[in-house]
């Protein structure tokens, strides 16, 4: 065992997390949107911690290549209107047990697969980018999945500006929200330590992703992940339902 965590399971989790890093450096999203729902079938109390940790190290990459592209303007309406819902993400992965958990993870992975796949255009004003900023918040530490409602006000920028700007939107938002779970003692030993151990994976997997770039169909390799995405959802939705 590894902190408390049998070791198929550690196996288990690094399968996904290796995918899930890969597909995040193919396509910009998976990591969340994978891995949330299939660690909560297995070990729900790494959710959504585990995650919230290895996106800081995976956001950082991203950031540091695009650094040079960020829109402030959007970072300056939508991250202060984050920290108001980090705080009722936190609410809400700590008020309820793992069964509720669980079907709140299912269905914001299911709202989100579906505004992924059918992006309707969303000008960009203070009060959509605030709102985008405090609906990532709240779906972001609650569940670990915080990009399809930024993706959304930024689906026709430049794709170099979408990814500088939502990836330093993830780092802070990443570490405002870790930070918080440790001031309400809910961040648990064992996502810190399997973020760790998983951190020359996640390397790995986003290297192979960058290279990989190029060469895979992009729109088809997407909507293959949002599927398998949805189905993992399913399951745990119904898991959760059933007790």
């Amino acid at each position: 065992m590894i902190a408390d965590v049998p070791l198929w399971t550690v196996a288990l989790i690094a399968v996904v997390v290796a995918l899930g890093c890969f597909v995040q450096a193919t396509i910009g999203l998976g990591l969340g949107l994978l891995g949330a729902p299939l660690i909560a079938l297995v070990e729900p109390s790494l959710v959504p911690t585990l995650l919230l940790l290895l996106a800081v190290p995976v956001s950082t990459g991203v950031l540091w290549v695009e650094r040079h592209h960020i829109s402030w303007r959007v970072i300056g309406w939508a991250l202060p209107a984050r920290i108001p819902g980090t705080v009722l993400g936190v609410w809400l992965a700590t008020a309820f047990d793992e069964r509720v958990l669980g079907i709140v993870v299912a269905v914001m992975v299911l709202v989100a697969v579906g505004l992924t796949l059918h992006t309707v255009e969303v000008r960009q004003t203070p009060a959509t980018l605030m709102g985008a900023g405090l609906a990532a918040g709240t779906a972001g530490t609650a569940a670990a999945i915080g990009g399809p409602p930024m993706a959304l006000v930024m689906a026709h920028r430049p794709p170099r500006e979408v990814r500088g700007t939502l990836s330093l939107f993830f780092v802070v938002g990443s570490v405002l929200s870790v930070l918080l779970f440790w001031y309400e003692d809910a961040l648990p030993r064992a996502s810190v330590t399997l973020a760790l151990a998983y951190l020359p994976l996640v390397a790995v997997a986003m290297w192979a992703g960058h290279r990989a770039h190029q060469r895979i169909p992009r729109e088809a390799f997407r909507r293959a992940v949002l599927l398998l995405c949805a189905a993992s959802a399913l399951v745990l939705l119904v898991k959760s339902l059933l007790g």
